[in-house]
């Protein structure tokens, strides 16, 4: 189970100098407005990732005068330390160097909700193939390969495209197809196990108890147009060939698992008319199966959500809170502090944050 047991903070946007020993179950950050609590979120979120979910201009990490920023954590039983600057990136792992970020992600999974990095429902479809390829890529660590060696493909046919030349472009096709129908598989057999996962008495309870009594849908897109099969590596490929002029005249290729989305439908209406706090709570909905299907599979993964009462009531809020509390895992959550949330004392650990420190309550 993966579990933060200390983590120390240095020099990380406004946070100069913070140790923490948290909760196993829930930890929760109270404070105002630009006082650090996104900056805590985005510090551990950068322990799981070796990068932020914000930016990737480092120069709005690191404090003002100084020249890096370092963190460390004991997860586990392991020793993980992060220290970046502008020049040098330097991640261990029980003091001994790793080169691959893929090494921190399965040490150190990491589930976040955030208006920053916005809700899949009603999200971009970038974000909503990010959900379900983190799924896919814990609960099949092999697929990582797949879809490194199709941006390699994707790359070397857009820059044939742009660059006019199309004596490469059948095999690079071919390749295409081949990595795409593997994407597509592991997308399709995952949404069926999410769908599983959504009709599950304490997700379907939980739905109830959000006053969402509506019929819920969710369709994926793979990328193609309708005619093609996704899972049909000859009708992907045909496809491609019959296409090439068109893709060479937007010197790119538009259509792919690069192009994939999922499509939200909450009584007969499409996402674009639920209210935010409707996004937000089936966004939760849609994160916390996910959690369970990774508990399943034995991937406990830490859940980070900013800001967890805004756009909700206070019914709602602490029905999110039980909820997190049910999945097993280990949550860090910050809130504004403008609504009482009610907690199981003895597992929660609370905490005031301004101005970059953090104080346990």
């Amino acid at each position: 189970m993966a579990t933060i047991k200390k983590i120390h903070i240095l020099q990380f946007r406004n946070i100069k100098d913070q140790y923490i020993k948290p909760n196993k179950d829930i930890n929760i950050f109270v404070g105002g407005n630009a006082q650090g609590k996104t900056n805590l979120i985005e510090a551990i979120y950068f322990l799981g990732h070796n990068r932020s979910f914000k930016t990737k201009n480092l120069k709005g990490l690191i404090p003002f005068n100084k020249k890096n920023i370092k963190i460390s954590a004991e997860v586990d039983n392991s020793q993980v330390i992060l220290e970046r600057s502008k020049n040098n990136n330097n991640a261990t792992v029980n003091k001994q160097k790793i080169n691959n970020n893929s090494t921190l992600t399965h040490l150190l999974p990491i589930q976040i909700i955030s208006p920053d990095k916005g809700f899949i429902v009603g999200g971009a479809p970038k974000l909503k193939r990010s959900y379900l390829d983190w799924g896919v890529f814990h609960m099949e660590p092999t697929m990582l390969q797949t879809y490194k060696s199709f941006s390699r493909a994707l790359k070397n046919i857009n820059t044939l495209f742009s660059g006019g030349d199309n004596s490469q472009l059948d095999y690079w096709f071919f390749e295409l197809a081949t990595l795409s129908v593997e994407i597509s598989l592991a997308r399709t057999n995952y949404i069926e196990r999410l769908s599983k996962k959504i009709e599950r008495p304490f997700l379907f309870k939980t739905n109830k108890s959000f006053n969402l009594n509506k019929p819920l849908s969710f369709l994926f897109n793979s990328g193609w147009t309708k005619d093609v099969n996704s899972l049909d590596q000859e009708m992907v490929y045909g496809f491609l060939k019959k296409n090439t002029n068109s893709f060479a005249k937007v010197k790119h290729l538009n259509y792919g698992p690069h192009k994939a989305t999922i499509d939200f439908i909450l009584d007969n209406q499409t996402e674009s008319y639920f209210s935010r706090g409707e996004q937000k709570i089936l966004s939760i909905m849609f994160w916390a199966a996910q959690v369970l299907m990774l508990t399943d599979a034995g991937v406990f993964p830490v859940v980070l959500i900013d800001d967890v009462s805004s756009e909700l009531d206070k019914q709602k809020t602490n029905l999110v809170l039980d909820c997190l509390l049910d999945l097993g895992v280990q949550v860090f959550l910050t809130d504004i502090g403008k609504k009482t949330l009610i907690v199981d004392k003895k597992k929660t650990n609370s905490y005031k944050i301004k101005g970059g420190l953090i104080k346990e309550l």
